[in-house]
């Protein structure tokens, strides 16, 4: 991993820019997705976030670095596939109870 701020979980906003891609309504999740750009070392990440305002402390994050090849192909409905499809991402949030950490494998965001 780089030495960069954008792989060191907590994350500052100031750290990035950001491109809001749109939700994802799949299931009723209502998912934002976003790409974006550090602006230290420019590598994109994909991040996916989701809240059921019915369910306490059901906010989650995910967070993971794509290629210019993927960021041209994402749409809201294909950011969860795609980030399952990483060898590895970043989850937080109230779910996880964490600002930042490393994940592997399959995403929850039900």
């Amino acid at each position: 991993m780089s030495n960069c701020v954008c792989m060191k979980p907590p994350f500052d906003y100031k750290d990035f820019k950001t491109n809001f891609i749109g939700i994802d309504e799949t299931n009723g999740r209502f998912g934002e997705v976003s790409v974006e750009l550090c602006k230290l070392c420019h590598s994109k990440w994909l991040r996916y976030y989701v809240e059921f305002e019915y369910i306490s402390k059901s906010g989650r994050w995910f967070k993971g670095q794509i290629s210019d090849d993927i960021f041209a192909k994402i749409t809201p409905e294909t950011a969860v596939e795609t980030l399952n499809d990483l060898p590895w991402h970043f989850c937080g949030g109230s779910y996880f109870n964490s600002n930042g950490k490393k994940g592997i494998g399959t995403i929850s965001v039900d």
